[in-house]
C-alpha cells in the first residue's frame, strides 16, 4: 500500500479526519482520537501502525513484517506496526484499519459516538 492508497482507504471511512504531524507521519482520526499512523518507511513499503484488539495483538506482534508499534506498544498500548506485506497483504491491513476505526470510535464518551452516528 502506497501513501496515496492508505489515505484514500482512510478517508473512505465515516467521521474520520486527517493531520500531518509528529515528523511527516499521516495520522487518522475518528472523533478526535487517533486510529491509524501511515510513515516512516524507506520508500519499499508504507509502514502502518494501528490499533487491534487484546486477542489481535498477542497474534499479530511475532509475525513477520509486524511489531508492536513503536513508542506506543512499549506503553501498554496494544498497536501494531506493519512494515512489510510477510504476514498481511493490503486487504488484511484494510480489514484491521476498519477494526481500529470501530475500536476507538466505541472508545468515544457515549455523547460524542451519538453525535457521530457510531452507536
Amino acid at each position: 500500500m502506497i501513501l496515496e492508497e492508505y489515505n484514500s482507504f482512510c478517508a473512505s471511512l465515516p467521521h474520520t479526519s486527517h493531520v500531518v504531524q509528529w515528523g511527516g507521519a499521516h495520522v487518522w482520526k475518528v472523533g478526535g482520537k487517533v486510529f491509524a499512523i501511515g510513515g516512516w518507511n524507506d520508500g519499499a513499503w508504507l509502514n502502518v501502525t494501528f490499533k487491534v484488539s487484546d486477542l489481535g495483538y498477542d497474534i499479530l506482534k511475532e509475525q513477520p513484517g509486524l511489531r508492536p508499534a513503536p513508542y506506543l506498544a512499549s506503553r501498554g498500548m496494544k498497536w501494531i506496526q506493519r512494515t512489510g506485506p510477510e504476514s498481511m497483504n493490503d486487504d488484511a491491513l484494510k480489514d484491521y484499519l476498519r477494526e481500529s476505526h470501530r475500536i476507538v470510535g466505541s472508545g468515544l464518551p457515549k455523547k460524542k459516538r451519538a453525535e457521530l452516528g457510531l452507536d
